[in-house]
């Protein structure tokens, strides 16, 4: 685009919108028609006019739906155009004769959505996609009682169209409900599909009256309250009250202002040293724009909203309910995690039960993505995603919570607090694993691990010795050479080890190499002489990791061992040229002297 441009001033500018991409730019300036301007490299700026087609219409405004797509709304109804930059012209691609009040366009969605009739409530809606124009299912707004006076009745003000969880839903603010019983304003949700007929499916109580606007801010639907200085926040996956066709909800948290904003002082150095100048909030001058844009007018300022999740952990006290809500939004993970982390510790640690609520919640996310991971691979290696090019791999969301995170940032801190009781530790730790298990999520190995250790930590071995024993801790090779290594404080777990191994029918060598790679060579030498494989096993591999280890009675003693398999092997303690350990020799003479070295005996 050129860096400056200048128009011919041909008379006040109704409308000024620039196409998707910024190459060509459309300027409404009569109520007939609409100029056209290329900002395209090497193309001349010169500016082209379209007339809208239908007799006696009026433009009421005009959407780009596509980088060269343009829509005219007029009050006779729509005209879809393709714009042709390089020939300066438009192409209508179709139109739609209907009795047109005002209109409100989604681009989120390429919906525009009509308001027809006397009194204003029908509303049209009509999908835009690649040159096509397709109009969707009318429907009408209940309005809150029936109109005295045949005239217009439903105001844009009132509406708004809005894509929540996915979907694409017109929200109507009506001021008075339209039950006796019931005071204050409430928002209307209409669910507008692409295929079939809209619906009213949620009503949110505002409880109040007066002045209101709405955002659409991740997924929760906010309403600014004038007189009261004050937003609601409303969640519609969270569980309301549902009488057979729409649900009622009511705020999931207590009305809160939008946090103060600083407006600094413009101006010369001398001037800028003055304190800022706190913001109008939810001033009269403020226009709102969906989804989340607030913009004041008398101040010229343009902000987009966002929803702070921290306090909300204060705020919502209710665990399982919290995580309902925390688990929905896009940037959940940490605040998850420090909720978690608070719930086990005092002065807010919560009962099991609501430990074990909110442990369920978190698996449940992580279960659905597992699986949707493991269809996507299935279908992937069958050779089946060339024939579905819209195969998509499933988005990791901040709401899957998985083993890794949890041992991170919660359990493996939670168990190193010397203050909590080591019955409740334990009980969290194995709440967690039998969540897992429920949701038939595989258990990792360190958090079988961390159990382990934390009852050794409390000298529990009668309990270690009943995990094993009733496969509460499930069998894995890194569980088994951790047992391996705990024979000198509990002298059983190398036999729980050992028939651990025998069940899982692991091979030998890499249990050794597990466990010299944890420097545990006297646990790995006794291991194969449990299973009578020391006859058979390189010395030389025995004796790098003793040396690796920097303990000398250590390799002392494994030095010792082998010199004294090659005497009982071969009748000499010596070791031959092909086993490689002339450097080891060399060490041992060095650190205890040539004496030290095992003489050979004869019978």
């Amino acid at each position: 685009m050129r860096p400056t441009s200048r128009m011919e001033d041909k008379g006040e500018v109704k409308c000024i919108k620039f196409s998707l991409g910024n190459k060509i730019l459309a300027v409404q300036r009569t109520l007939k028609s609409v100029d056209f301007l290329n900002f395209i490299p090497d193309s001349p700026q010169l500016e082209y006019t379209q007339e809208c087609k239908t007799k006696n219409a009026n433009i009421l405004g005009f959407c780009w739906t596509s980088s060269t797509e343009i829509v005219f709304i007029t009050d006779q109804g729509i005209e879809f155009y393709q714009v042709l930059p390089e020939k300066r012209s438009l192409k209508l691609l179709k139109n739609q004769s209907i009795n047109v009040n005002w209109y409100m366009y989604c681009p989120e969605s390429s919906v525009i959505l009509l308001s027809t009739t006397v009194l204003g409530n029908v509303l049209q809606p009509f999908y835009f996609k690649s040159g096509t124009m397709s109009k969707l299912s009318k429907f009408e707004i209940e309005l809150p009682a029936a109109p005295k006076s045949s005239k217009l009745s439903l105001s844009e003000r009132d509406i708004a169209m809005a894509t929540i969880y996915g979907q694409l839903y017109v929200l109507y603010l009506r001021h008075h409900s339209r039950t006796s019983n019931s005071t204050g304003a409430e928002v209307v949700l209409y669910h507008l599909p692409r295929e079939g007929s809209s619906k009213k499916t949620h009503i949110l109580k505002l409880n109040r009256t007066g002045k209101f606007a709405l955002n659409v801010v991740d997924n929760l639907v906010v309403v600014h309250h004038q007189d009261t200085e004050t937003s609601v926040i409303f969640d519609i996956k969270l569980k309301g009250e549902f009488d057979g066709s729409t649900t009622v909800h009511q705020f999931v948290l207590p009305p809160r202002s939008i946090q103060p904003y600083q407006i600094p002082v413009a101006g010369p150095a001398s001037v800028t040293s003055q304190s800022p100048v706190p913001c109008k909030l939810y001033s009269s001058s403020w226009i709102v724009f969906q989804p989340d844009i607030i913009i004041s007018a008398s101040e010229g300022y343009l902000w987009s909203l966002q929803v702070k999740l921290e306090p909300v952990v204060n705020l919502l006290l209710d665990k399982g309910k919290l995580m309902d809500f925390l688990l929905q939004r896009k940037e959940c993970k940490m605040v998850i995690l420090s909720v978690c982390s608070q719930m086990l510790s005092e002065p807010e640690r919560g009962s099991l039960s609501v430990i074990a609520t909110v442990f369920d919640k978190l698996n449940h996310e992580y279960k659905k993505y597992l699986e949707a991971e493991q269809s996507y691979t299935m279908v992937v290696e069958a050779g089946l995603s060339r024939s579905n090019p819209l195969l998509k791999r499933p988005v990791r969301t901040q709401a899957v919570i998985d083993q890794s995170d949890m041992y991170t940032h919660v359990l493996s801190v939670f168990t190193e607090k010397k203050e909590e009781p080591h019955k409740f530790t334990i009980a969290v730790l194995m709440e967690y694993i039998r969540s897992l298990n429920q949701f038939q999520i595989a258990v990792q190995h360190y958090l079988y691990e961390l159990v382990i250790k934390t009852l050794v930590q409390h000298n529990l071995f009668y309990m270690l010795h009943q995990f094993l024993q009733y496969h509460v801790l499930s069998d894995s090779k890194p569980l088994a050479c951790l047992l391996l290594s705990l024979e000198s404080i509990y002298p059983p777990a190398h036999q729980l080890s050992l028939d651990m191994l025998k069940r899982l029918s692991t091979a030998n060598d890499e249990i050794v190499e597990v466990l010299l790679s944890k420097h545990q060579v006297l646990a790995a030498l006794r291991f194969i002489r449990g299973i009578g494989g020391h006859d058979s096993i390189s010395a030389r591999k025995f004796l790098d990791a003793a040396k690796q280890a920097e303990d000398d009675m250590l390799f002392y003693t494994i030095f010792r061992f082998f010199e004294q398999r090659n005497q009982r092997l071969r009748g000499n303690p010596s070791f031959t040229p092909g086993e490689h350990c002339e450097e080891h020799v060399t060490f041992f003479k060095q650190v205890f002297g040539e004496q030290a070295l095992m003489k050979p005996t004869t019978l």
